[in-house]
């Protein structure tokens, strides 16, 4: 009998693609990228750049707050799959209830197909995207790999990224958020043994 080939829990499936794209576009990361859901136009231009949408595609300046909240309970979540100290039970709990209610908002529907079955949003556009965000956060648990998409701890990076390491204990989006970390955190228990 043929071996088929298993996906290893160390490659980044596509669908945590997505949901990186999505929260990656806040601008505080490391490349320092422009805020990409700013506005109406911003957040039409991005859903043009992903192929998810048209020109015709109505984009609202709701829309595009509701892209931010969207995104920043995300990565308060992923900020939790870091263990981020600064993240506090309460903040996670609060984004876990949002992230509930966007969930009724933009259902998804089951698509089942000879190969298998996935989720799909069952609405298009905007309303559209969050779905599909949704249920590719849905396939990543559901495959067991949703704690490996996180966001770096390192103050104010936050950037989103698939942990590749094999004790799953990244947390920070690499070295040099790292090594800022690190030295900032020297520098405070040096002021704290200076005040004592």
């Amino acid at each position: 009998m043929p071996r088929t080939a298993e996906t290893s829990p160390l490659t980044q499936p596509p669908a945590a693609d997505m949901v990186l794209d999505f929260v990656n576009t806040h601008p505080a990361g490391p490349h320092r990228l422009p805020e990409r859901f700013g506005s109406a136009d911003d957040l039409h231009a991005w859903l043009l750049e992903q192929a998810m949408g048209a020109e015709t595609t109505h984009v609202t300046e709701a829309d595009a707050a509701g892209a931010r909240e969207l995104r920043q309970a995300l990565i308060t979540v992923l900020l939790a799959h870091s263990g981020d100290k600064e993240t506090t039970p309460g903040a996670l709990a609060e984004a876990e209830e949002y992230l509930r209610h966007v969930a009724t908002r933009y259902p998804l529907v089951t698509v089942v197909t000879a190969s298998g079955a996935s989720l799909a949003p069952a609405q298009s556009d905007v309303p559209g995207l969050f779905g599909t965000v949704l249920a590719n956060a849905t396939e990543l648990a559901q495959a067991g790999v949703w704690d490996r998409v996180r966001a770096c701890r390192h103050q104010p990076c936050h950037f989103g990224f698939f942990d590749r390491t094999r004790n799953k204990n990244a947390v920070f989006c690499g070295p040099r958020c790292g090594s800022r970390e690190s030295m900032r955190a020297y520098r405070q228990r040096k002021k704290a043994l200076g005040s004592s």
